[in-house]
């Protein structure tokens, strides 16, 4: 494959100036944001705050640092008139956006921050939404179905920097090149796997899941004799975009249903900046993206932290698995 970055492949594939101001903006945000982990892991500073945020969450210094990366960046986007971030309580408004600027991007500044005294894989996650107005803007605007985003992505900082980015047709997966500082493309038009032998779990919550999910897991543990036929091997990484950024790359499926400890929230991942951009990336290549009993980019959030359950990932496995809801 001949050295295309990422601003090559904007071009070529004839993505909306907007749009692709977003991708530069999220490319720029994720090299500033790796620098940061490198920074703080020589310092040992990956420890906690004192401070919770609107998840009631305990945040880590690198959650926060992370979050004003993005909303910096953003503002100075010129494309984004609002953003919506897990760290934050409420919509966060450009102030005096550009008159063009009718994007929104909602966005995990960084997914897995409990890994992150041990080194472990982390990454954030972004979905964009197009607003169609730059100005009086309010919730109700970027509470919007998950079918209706118009890009979507993550970025991965694990032994390279990976960024993987989607406009709801195909998906594309780019690594940094630390020397040029440019996003080189590394994979086009990935496909993952329709059948699988991996699934993701969280296996310790196993005293609180639903019975379709128990029997699902049972299913599989019983290998060869089960309905699926063939042993499995279970991958848990603990963040989001780790476990899913394999399955696009090997195929498998991961979930983290609803259960009885988190039906009062409705799961575990939030819906617009978890759920939404995870899924779109996941049909995109192939695979379904379901709550195990509806497709989640069909959902219609109702509050801008919204949870979910997620069950997505190959397609035959996903069927299978929901076919025990």
């Amino acid at each position: 494959m001949a050295r295309m970055t990422l601003e090559d492949w904007i071009v070529g594939k004839g993505v909306e100036s907007g749009i692709g101001a977003i991708f530069n903006t999220m490319a720029l945000c994720g090299m500033e944001i790796a620098v940061a982990l490198r920074a703080a892991a020589v310092a040992g500073d990956t420890g906690a705050l004192e401070s919770v945020n609107v998840q009631g969450e305990t945040q880590k210094k690198l959650d926060v640092v992370s979050n004003e990366i993005f909303l910096k960046r953003g503002a100075e986007s010129g494309v984004l008139a609002a953003m919506v971030s897990e760290e934050l309580d409420d919509i966060s408004l450009v102030e005096a956006p550009h008159p063009n600027a009718r994007y929104a991007l909602v966005f995990d500044p960084l997914d897995g921050s409990s890994n992150l005294d041990v080194n472990g894989a982390v990454g954030s996650i972004f979905s964009v939404l197009d607003l169609g107005k730059s100005t009086g803007i309010t919730q109700k605007d970027v509470l919007q179905a998950g079918h209706r985003q118009v890009a979507a992505g993550y970025v991965l900082y694990g032994p390279s920097t990976t960024l993987v980015l989607t406009t709801g047709k195909s998906v594309a997966m780019f690594s940094l090149d630390e020397a040029s500082a440019d996003f080189v493309l590394s994979a086009d038009n990935i496909q993952i796997p329709s059948a699988t032998n991996e699934y993701a779990i969280n296996a310790s919550r196993v005293n609180q899941w639903y019975e379709p999910t128990r029997h699902y897991i049972e299913d599989c543990l019983a290998g060869e004799a089960g309905q699926g036929g063939k042993r499995y091997n279970m991958r848990w990484c603990a963040a989001m975009v780790a476990d899913m950024h394999r399955i696009l790359c090997r195929g498998g499926i991961f979930l983290y249903p609803e259960d009885n400890e988190t039906k009062s929230k409705g799961g575990r991942l939030r819906l617009l900046y978890e759920a939404n951009p995870m899924s779109l990336l996941v049909e995109a290549a192939g695979g379904v993206a379901s709550m195990g009993t509806g497709r989640i980019l069909d959902v219609q959030p109702s509050s801008l932290h919204q949870r979910v359950g997620v069950i997505m990932g190959s397609r035959d496995e996903v069927v299978r698995a929901c076919a025990f809801y």
